[in-house]
């Protein structure tokens, strides 16, 4: 059972106990969006919280970009920022539930707000969302290795093994750009379904 359910994630809104929370997309997912040319590509963002980085994607006018967080909160924060957002694409529930399939699939730290024990099922989930050379592109944390609480860090070398089964590695290099407090701590993954 995953003790890092609906409850405890809504718990942490309610008690504005979200330090993870930068108030903006963080540096990495925001130099990587400014690439991107095709405003048409399916994104999902899972685990999103408030979702800045849906929030500067719908600025930058793409257009099917679908946001899944287990937790109500979050999603009532992005309607009320964003009243326009579609909100069928608001998507309260739980991402190893979910089925659509989609072209990029944006993680910003969602792998370590996850149980360790559910690092396999997450990769296979992955794999399932994203249609054939899709991507999985966005932040993980190495550090700190936390046990108890997330976030749940893992090495290069548990990633690397977790993934590339599925995966082939564009990209898996510590952050050049990361906010002051995340300096180190964060790798930049660009991983293509194979």
């Amino acid at each position: 059972m995953n003790q890092f359910n609906k409850e405890f994630w809504t718990n942490r809104y309610q008690n504005n106990e979200t330090g993870w929370d930068l108030g903006a997309p963080s540096t990495p997912l925001k130099e990587y969006i400014d690439q991107l040319k095709d405003k048409n590509l399916s994104i999902l963002i899972p685990g999103a919280g408030n979702a800045y980085e849906a929030e500067y994607l719908f600025s930058k006018e793409f257009k099917n970009i679908t946001v899944i967080d287990i937790s109500l909160e979050p999603l009532k924060n992005i309607q009320k920022r964003l009243p326009d957002f579609p909100k069928e694409n608001l998507i309260f529930g739980d991402f190893f539930d979910h089925n659509k399939q989609y072209d990029l699939i944006l993680e910003q730290t969602f792998f370590c707000a996850l149980d360790p024990s559910l690092r396999k099922k997450y990769v296979e989930q992955m794999y399932n969302l994203l249609k054939p050379s899709g991507k999985l592109v966005g932040v993980v944390f190495t550090e700190p290795l936390n046990t108890k609480m997330p976030p749940f860090a893992a090495s290069k070398e548990e990633y690397l093994a977790l993934f590339s089964p599925k995966f082939n590695i564009k990209v898996f290099e510590t952050c050049y750009n990361s906010i002051k407090p995340r300096e180190g701590r964060e790798m930049f993954i660009n991983l293509e379904k194979k």
